[in-house]
C-alpha cells in the first residue's frame, strides 16, 4: 500500500498569492506530519505565466522544496492559459531531497526506491524491476492540435475518442503491476462528462475529455483528477476517481469545502480522504432594489464578517443609481476583508407602439401611443391643440396666469 498526498488546482499568481500559499502550505505541513510516501500535483499550479522573480514563483517552488525534501513529487502539465508549456521545466531542477518529475506529456513513470524512471515512450513494454508504484499520466491535450489533423467540427468528439484508446492502451501493464501486489494511479487534468463544477454546474456534453468508463478502463486502482475545483469522486469495485477540487477558494460562489487529498492505494482498491485547508469565506449577498442598510447591519451581526470576502449585488433603475451609499455599507461592514460591489442598472425601456407609424396625423399617433402606455388621451389631445394652435407666448402667458390655453379665444379659434 502507498499513502499518497494529492494537491490540484494551486493557481500561484500575484492576486491568489495570499490565499493559495497559505492554503498549500498549511496542507504540506499536514501531509509531512501524515507521512505520505509520495505527492501529486494534478495541474494548474499556476493561474497564468509567471516571471521567475515573481513573488508568487518563488513562494510556490518554496512549497514544492519544502515537499520535495520529504517524499518524491509529480507535478503534471494542467490548462496552457493558467501552465504555458516549459512552465514546470524549472521545478525539475529544484534539488530537494528526493526529486520531482514533471508529466508534460502523455506516459507511464514507475516509482522505485523513491526515484522515478520514466517509460522510454508512452508506456512500458514490461513492469521495471523493483517497481513500487506505477502511474499512468493524462496530461491536459492540446485541442488546436486534434482540431488540425481531424478537423475543427470533429474534434470535441476525436478528443475523447483517443484519450479513451490511451487510457485502454495502458489496461494491460495496470493489469500486470496488481497481479504482483503493486498499486496502479492514473493522473490526469480534464473534465469527465457529468461532474459538478465549484459553482454547482453540471458539465455534460460530448465536448469533455472523460467518462468514468474510460478512466476506470485504465484499470487503476485510483485515478486523480485535476481542472474542476470541487472535490468529488466516483466509485467501482473498490476502485476510485477523485477530483481534490482546488487548494483554496479563489472566487465568490463557490460551493463545497477547499482542500487536499490524502489516499491509501494497494494494488486492488483505494480510498481518499478530504482534509479542508483554511481556505478564505465568502459571503454572498444579494437584493432585489436597492440595498437594506437594516439587513446589512443584522448580516454583520449574524454571520461574524470578521475576515470575511463579501460579494454585494443589487439592481435599481438607471434614475436611482446615486441612491446607494457605498461608504455608508464599507463603514456597516468594516471588519470583513474585501466588500465587492456588483450594482446593475436596470435602463429605462421606452415601449414601441404598433402601428404608430400607420397612423394618419398626429392626432391618431398620440392616441396610438397612450393606448399601448395605458394613459388617457384626452389631456395629451388638449395639450397638443394647444401647440397647433396657439403661439408660444399666448400657451406661456396663460400657464403663468393658470388659465386654460384652450378657452382663450385666439387659441380656441382654430
Amino acid at each position: 500500500m502507498i499513502r499518497l498526498a494529492h494537491f490540484s488546482d494551486l493557481h500561484y499568481a500575484s492576486k491568489n498569492l495570499i490565499e493559495a500559499d497559505r492554503c498549500f502550505g498549511f496542507a504540506i505541513d499536514a501531509a509531512i506530519q501524515y507521512g505520505v510516501d509520495c505527492a501529486v500535483v494534478s495541474g494548474d499550479a499556476t493561474d497564468h505565466a509567471l516571471d521567475v522573480h515573481a513573488p508568487a514563483f518563488v513562494a510556490l517552488a518554496t512549497q514544492l522544496r519544502r515537499l520535495a525534501d520529504h517524499c518524491p513529487v509529480l507535478m503534471l502539465q494542467g490548462t496552457f492559459s493558467h501552465e504555458p508549456p516549459g512552465t514546470l521545466d524549472i521545478f525539475r531542477l529544484l534539488g530537494g531531497r528526493y526529486p520531482v518529475f514533471v508529466a508534460d506529456r502523455i506516459g507511464q513513470v514507475a516509482l522505485i526506491g523513491g526515484r522515478w524512471q520514466a517509460a522510454p515512450s508512452w508506456r512500458f513494454d514490461a513492469l521495471p524491476d523493483g517497481t513500487e508504484a506505477l502511474f499512468s499520466c493524462v496530461p491536459t491535450v492540446n485541442k488546436a492540435q486534434v482540431a488540425a489533423t481531424v478537423g475543427a467540427c470533429e474534434a470535441a468528439n476525436a478528443t475523447g475518442e483517443h484519450l479513451a484508446r490511451v487510457l485502454r492502451g495502458f489496461a494491460s501493464l495496470n493489469d500486470d503491476a496488481r497481479r504482483r501486489g503493486i498499486p496502479t494511479i492514473g493522473v490526469s487534468h480534464g473534465t469527465v462528462n457529468g461532474c459538478v463544477t465549484e459553482h454547482g454546474v453540471p458539465m455534460a456534453g460530448p465536448d469533455h475529455e472523460f467518462t468514468t468508463g474510460s478512466l476506470f478502463a485504465a484499470g487503476a486502482s485510483a485515478f486523480l483528477l485535476g481542472h474542476i475545483h470541487q472535490h468529488q469522486q466516483w466509485k467501482q469495485d473498490g476502485r476510485c476517481i477523485a477530483y481534490a477540487g482546488s487548494i483554496g477558494r479563489f472566487h465568490y460562489g463557490e460551493h463545497g469545502i477547499k482542500g487536499f487529498l490524502l489516499w491509501h492505494i494497494d494494488a486492488a482498491s483505494s480510498d481518499c480522504t478530504l482534509n479542508a485547508t483554511p481556505a478564505r469565506r465568502t459571503i454572498d449577498i444579494t437584493f432585489d432594489g436597492l440595498p437594506d442598510m437594516a439587513e446589512l447591519a443584522l448580516i454583520a451581526k449574524r454571520d461574524d464578517v470578521a475576515d470575511t470576502f463579501i460579494r454585494l449585488r443589487w439592481q435599481v433603475p438607471e434614475e436611482d443609481r446615486h441612491q446607494v451609499d457605498r461608504t455608508a455599507i464599507r463603514r456597516l461592514l468594516r471588519d470583513a476583508a474585501e466588500v465587492k460591489f456588483e450594482g446593475r442598472l436596470l435602463p429605462v425601456v421606452r415601449t414601441r407602439a404598433a402601428g404608430i407609424a400607420r397612423a394618419a396625423g398626429l392626432v391618431a399617433k398620440v392616441n396610438a401611443w397612450a393606448e399601448v402606455t395605458q394613459v388617457h388621451a384626452e389631456p395629451l389631445q388638449a395639450c397638443l391643440q394647444a401647440l397647433q394652435c396657439g403661439t408660444p407666448e399666448e400657451i406661456a402667458m396663460h400657464i403663468l396666469g393658470q388659465d386654460n390655453p384652450l378657452t382663450n379665444p385666439a387659441i380656441s379659434r382654430c
